[in-house]
């Protein structure tokens, strides 16, 4: 989380469509923190989006289009990665951002697998708020073991591995 994944998707995105090019944008229909149907970054840009609930119906609502980009990929179904190499050998661009690993430092969802098939892949950091250093994992400042809990500034925080690591030696078990 805050390295900037989804402002790089947008961007990448808009690009696209400045490009002329027909561009479907995908989001789970679980993360509704800044808008139901928009993909919305941490700096409030947003892209107008399309809600699912599966990794089947972007395959299905993506007939026609040249790019396909994905948000929140960590949350989508282990299918996603089927469905998005599929998109690609159909000559469709596909542009995916996502967490690579949960709060654990555990690899989230079907993004290992993504990262194996895709073309390209472009890992952002955040900074840790320790140290200042390239974060490694958004740390949990609450206490849920939920895998999934969607939140913001008030639930995680980014941290270095050695921050990370400090901070699991200072948290009682």
């Amino acid at each position: 989380m805050f390295s900037g994944k989804t402002e790089e998707l947008i961007r990448r995105l808009k690009r696209a469509n400045f490009a002329k090019q027909h561009v479907e944008i995908f989001k789970p229909s679980i993360d509704t923190r800044y808008s139901e149907k928009e993909v919305v970054s941490h700096d409030s840009n947003a892209i107008s989006s399309t809600p699912v609930n599966s990794s089947a119906s972007i395959q299905l609502l993506s007939s026609g289009v040249d790019v396909v980009g994905i948000d929140e990929a960590q949350f989508f179904d282990e299918g996603l990665i089927k469905v998005c190499n599929d998109l690609a050998n159909n000559g469709i661009r596909v542009v995916i951002a996502g967490l690579d690993m949960d709060f654990k430092g555990v690899p989230f969802g079907p993004i290992p697998g993504l990262c194996a098939i895709a073309d390209e892949v472009t890992k952002v950091h955040a900074i840790c708020v320790k140290c200042g250093h390239l974060a490694y994992i958004s740390h949990r400042t609450v206490s849920n073991e939920k895998r999934v809990l969607l939140g913001e500034v008030n639930e995680y925080e980014p941290l270095c591995r050695k921050c990370y690591l400090q901070s699991q030696q200072k948290t009682p078990k």
